[in-house]
């Protein structure tokens, strides 16, 4: 997601559910949400970065297991092995390649606006209440029928028939926003977007309040900031104990970028990442670490909907069953990415980006030393349990951050995700990525990718 681009508005809004036949349409505005307290209105002059200060560590986290170490400890290794912390992100979220060796030191932002402390009980499971009509949330799945995955990929055996989650069992959503105020490169619409979201998927699906967290840096509780060890300790809380049935969702807006590939699993020999609001301190979260957390563990039958609205998010998950709009599989042809990026090297020497012309060209040497590898990436990557994720745009290219009427400040992937929802609840996976793709097309060059952890069907019906 970059800062950059405003474009005018376009009002893409229309009100909920379906009118009855013959009735003419009429497009209402969503009601708006309360503004947000850092102001999101013409952009003000950039801020004087503060001084190094002490930031206080993140508390016990209320919701991570016993078995994990408490947020202030990563399950994983320190920011100073192979997953270091890089530049700070450009305005367009990728860093030029592997980054280099950073020395520790204060995060240079200041403390949350002021405000109330936010204090939050854990979440606890209840049973599920009764779902209204409106949710589309189908009461019986019926197993899928022979032959009903519309592409097969070539490195696996017939699919089996997967066991499909029919959302009727605990719901949990995790949100995450991040403005990075007074850091270079600050976004405006991610905190929004977490509001927006947060509120419609409560009203269209069926998820508590008390059975979400939300990570934003405006908030005071320690807990509740979006540092790396919050968000590492908020996934696990996301997917802890998942049984079949159960329906999980992922929501990140924020800044997203790149960084050289350590293990050899990705074609163009670059990991996706995230950005923390500590991230020069701390590091990033590549791809490989959230597939750990949040796909790895799901049981045959678990459902987890996941939205990325940040640059280089096509494959932010690492889920090897990729689509395109006409429900096809984009299976990886080396010879095809070869071709591409002879290409975008040439067009990078044209514009004058000597660093993008080398960084093509070595993309080319990648894919070809990683083509024969790329059975036993499916292999593992691939999950018996139902995981889906909504990009903002490809692994190649960046989100927006922009401003939409009854929005505010926004990002482009999450108000075309719920304007789509909104305007017609009753779609299937297919049509929902086509319908996203039709509400960006007039004002921006992202496509969102729809990824999977096994083969689906894309015309089953959406729902979580």
């Amino acid at each position: 997601m970059y800062p950059g681009n405003y474009q005018p508005p376009q009002q893409y809004n229309a009100p909920p559910g379906n009118p009855p036949p013959g009735a003419p349409v009429v497009y209402t505005p969503p009601v708006p949400y309360p503004p947000p307290q850092q102001p999101y209105g013409a952009y003000p002059p950039r801020p004087q970065y503060a001084p190094p200060g002490s930031y206080p560590p993140p508390a016990a986290s209320p919701y991570a297991p016993p078995a994990y170490p408490p947020p202030g400890a990563s399950p994983y290794p320190p920011a100073a092995g192979p997953y270091g912390a890089p530049p700070p992100p450009s305005p367009y979220g990728a860093p030029p390649g592997p980054p280099p060796p950073v020395r520790y030191q204060a995060p240079p932002y200041g403390p949350p606006p002021p405000g109330p402390p936010v204090s939050y009980a854990p979440p606890q499971y209840h049973p599920p209440a009764p779902i209204p009509q409106q949710m589309m949330a189908p009461m019986n799945v019926p197993p899928p029928p022979q032959g009903w995955a519309m592409h097969q990929s070539p490195y696996m055996a017939a699919p089996v028939n997967f066991q499909l989650s029919n959302c009727q069992g605990r719901k949990r959503a995790l949100f995450i926003g991040i403005n990075y105020f007074n850091q270079r490169n600050e976004l405006r619409g991610c905190i929004n977007d977490v509001r927006n979201i947060k509120a419609f998927v409560i009203r269209q699906f069926g998820f508590r309040d008390e059975d979400t967290i939300s990570l934003t840096d405006d908030q005071r509780d320690p807990t509740r900031i979006p540092t790396r060890a919050n968000i590492l300790a908020a996934m696990q809380w996301l997917v802890r104990d998942a049984r079949p049935n159960d329906s999980f969702f992922f929501h990140y807006s924020g800044h997203g970028g790149q960084t050289e590939d350590l293990d050899g699993d990705e074609d163009d020999g670059y990991d996706e990442t995230i950005y923390p609001v500590d991230h020069e301190r701390a590091g990033v979260i590549i791809d490989d670490i959230m597939h750990d957390i949040m796909v790895r563990p799901l049981p045959p039958g678990c459902r987890l909907t996941a939205i990325m609205d940040c640059c280089h998010s096509g494959s932010a998950l690492d889920l090897p069953f990729v689509y395109s709009t006409t429900g096809q599989l984009k299976e990886s042809t080396v010879l095809g990415e070869v071709g591409s990026g002879v290409m975008n090297a040439g067009m990078s020497y044209l514009r004058g980006d000597v660093m993008g012309m080398f960084k093509g060209l070595g993309g080319i040497g990648r894919r070809l030393g990683n083509g024969g590898n790329r059975e036993q990436v499916i292999r593992n990557k691939s999950s018996p349990a139902d995981c889906i994720m909504f990009s903002g745009c490809k692994d190649t290219q960046t989100s927006a951050d922009t401003q939409e009427q009854g929005f505010g400040m926004t990002g482009a992937m999450t108000f075309s995700f719920i304007m789509a929802l909104t305007a017609n609840p009753r779609q299937s996976y297919l049509q929902l990525l086509n319908s996203i793709r039709d509400i960006l097309r007039s004002k921006y060059e992202q496509k969102p990718q729809l990824s999977s952890s096994h083969p689906v069907d894309l015309n089953l019906l959406f729902t979580m």
